[in-house]
């Protein structure tokens, strides 16, 4: 069998239905839209959460909240992650090699679920106090960017 030989099993593909293609389709004149009014015309219809004039949903709610622009993002990794690096070196450059953080110019807070065993040099952003402890036991250093 080669490709061009290949054929769609019988009854898997359905053709698209023409419409507005002469009386005998069974699909002319209004191409299946109805006589007259705004759905039977070029561009008709009604954009979505049109709800005929009454005022829709998005409206009756209230507003709630907002945003802070001055907000920063934490990745968060934990320690039991950082021990399954093959380096002792943990910084942007090492974490995303590994696959651990998936941007270089995010911010990252360790923090300290898990354990080190072996000796580490942190150097990231945040460093939460029970992380910062149990690297410092291992004998590894930290260094806040």
């Amino acid at each position: 069998m080669k490709l061009h030989e290949l054929k769609y099993t019988e009854g898997s593909k359905k053709d698209t239905t023409r419409v507005g293609r002469g009386m005998a389709s069974g699909k002319g004149k209004t191409s299946t839209r109805g006589h007259k009014g705004q759905n039977s015309r070029s561009g008709g219809g009604v954009r979505p959460g049109f709800e005929g004039g009454q005022t829709p949903l998005f409206r009756r709610l209230p507003k709630i909240g907002f945003t802070n622009i001055f907000q920063k993002e934490y990745v968060i990794i934990n320690l039991e992650k950082l021990q399954t690096l093959k380096t002792d070196l943990v910084n942007h450059d090492t974490l995303f090699e590994a696959k651990i953080i998936k941007k270089k110019n995010v911010l990252i807070k360790i923090l300290g679920n898990g354990k080190v065993t072996k000796k580490l040099t942190v150097k990231v952003n945040k460093v939460s106090k029970s992380a910062e402890e149990a690297i410092k036991a291992a004998g590894g250093s930290i260094e806040v960017i």
